[in-house]
């Protein structure tokens, strides 16, 4: 059991570097400042993830239910709409405010890059340097963790359900599988922070353009997402 579970840990793992799922944590990093936030983002959309599976996904196992192939088509939709929204947010948050770096003195000596918005006609006004850190909990990364984590329970249980003759035995699996697919998802949103904030202390232009390649990616993403679904491709045939 013991060899079971840990590969359920290294294949959550290896399911938070899915494209989709990097599409979304990249869009959702762009709000972050810095990689501490970018971090928590991840960790965030790990935990909603995880939420869905287990909610979804014990029910089915303990029921010994099965998830209709309309239902997964159906959220596998929902998750790239999901992608269309959330890249077009990055890019019309880059149009209607352009982001100006500089480096911002705290009082107790602290010194970091801070990133804010104003729009093109604008100034660039001194009084803007006066900010408020937020650190309030990351509610959007953990809605769209959750989408995700509708999108692939269906997988999951398919396999669950034909590997496991426990259904707590499962629970337990699809438990270890969330861990694996936080900690991939927090590995993974260091590493997309770092050029993040390497783009920052460079040109203010190389930030926006980073920012732009997320958002036009992100909407490729919610495309083909999109267009793999069953109904999609039954409009087009």
């Amino acid at each position: 059991m013991t060899s079971l579970l840990l590969l359920g840990l290294l294949l959550g793992m290896r399911h938070a570097l899915e494209a989709d799922h990097l599409a979304a944590v990249a869009s959702l990093a762009t709000r972050s400042k810095g990689v501490r936030g970018t971090v928590l983002q991840g960790v965030v959309w790990g935990l909603g993830h995880s939420i869905t599976l287990l909610v979804v996904g014990g029910v089915c196992l303990l029921l010994r239910a099965a998830i209709s192939a309309r239902l997964a088509a159906a959220l596998e939709g929902a998750v790239g709409v999901m992608l269309l929204l959330l890249g077009a947010d990055v890019l019309l948050r880059m149009r209607r405010r352009r982001v100006h770096l500089h480096v911002h003195r705290h009082p107790d000596g602290t010194v970091h890059l801070h990133a804010h918005r104003h729009a093109p006609e604008e100034a660039h006004d001194a009084g803007r340097h006066q900010h408020v850190h937020l650190r309030g909990f990351p509610l959007r990364a953990l809605c769209v963790g959750m989408v995700h984590g509708m999108a692939g329970s269906a997988a999951l249980l398919l396999v669950t359900l034909t590997t496991l003759s426990s259904a707590w035995l499962g629970v337990l699996y699809i438990a270890v599988f969330g861990a694996g697919s936080i900690a991939g998802m927090a590995l993974l949103s260091a590493a997309i922070a770092l050029p993040l904030q390497g783009a920052a202390r460079s040109l203010t232009r190389w930030y926006n353009g980073l920012e732009a390649v997320i958002g036009g990616g992100t909407l490729l993403v919610g495309v083909w997402v999109l267009y793999q679904t069953p109904w999609v491709q039954g409009l087009l045939g």
